[in-house]
């Protein structure tokens, strides 16, 4: 039995690469989608993916119970949360004030691709220069601790968020009103 045990665990070792290829590659195309695309929706449905990406991330350092919550908290209620929102306030088909000169265009797209590589450039040579050893894994929290945690000290930080959230579709609401109200 000890041998099959240790031939899965050698599996699962190896596999641990190519997900997490997967999941970065679900976090850059849906970053790149959110942020490049001219359709909300499909901005955020890049989101979406970014934010699956991430919560994946989360599985593999070993933390299932913030990966969860990543996806409950963000991919489910602020993604439909914004969902909702873009749909109350919609804004009239027609050029919202983007600009169409394509050198323009072209020039930003440039100067927006510099500075964003250019940090992250910087960044990398530091990091591969002077890499710290990696630490070892403090011992997992159990749900049943950060449960109680939740429940208790950090309660108000908790009711906290729902109150933001909530605020946050409340206004969303009021806006869509708003804008039926003077068509």
């Amino acid at each position: 039995m000890e041998n099959i045990t240790e031939y899965l665990n050698s599996g699962v070792e190896y596999l641990k690469y190519p997900v997490f290829g997967i999941y970065l590659m679900l976090i850059i195309v849906g970053g790149l989608t959110a942020v490049l695309s001219k359709n909300l929706i499909r901005a955020l449905i890049g989101l979406i993916l970014t934010l699956f990406g991430v919560a994946g991330m989360y599985f593999l350092m070993s933390a299932p119970f913030i990966a969860l919550m990543q996806i409950l908290i963000y991919v489910g209620a602020v993604t439909v949360l914004i969902f909702f929102s873009i749909m109350l306030t919609r804004a009239p088909d027609g050029d919202a004030g983007m600009e169409t000169d394509g050198k323009k265009l072209n020039k930003q797209i440039i100067l927006a691709l510099i500075s964003g590589l250019a940090p992250a450039f910087i960044l990398g040579i530091i990091i591969f220069q002077k890499m710290p050893d990696a630490l070892p894994l403090k011992p997992e929290t159990s749900i049943t601790i950060l449960g109680g945690l939740l429940v208790g000290p950090y309660s108000l930080a908790f009711e906290l968020i729902s109150v933001v959230l909530f605020t946050a579709m409340a206004g969303a609401v009021l806006l869509g009103f708003e804008r039926r109200d003077k068509k």
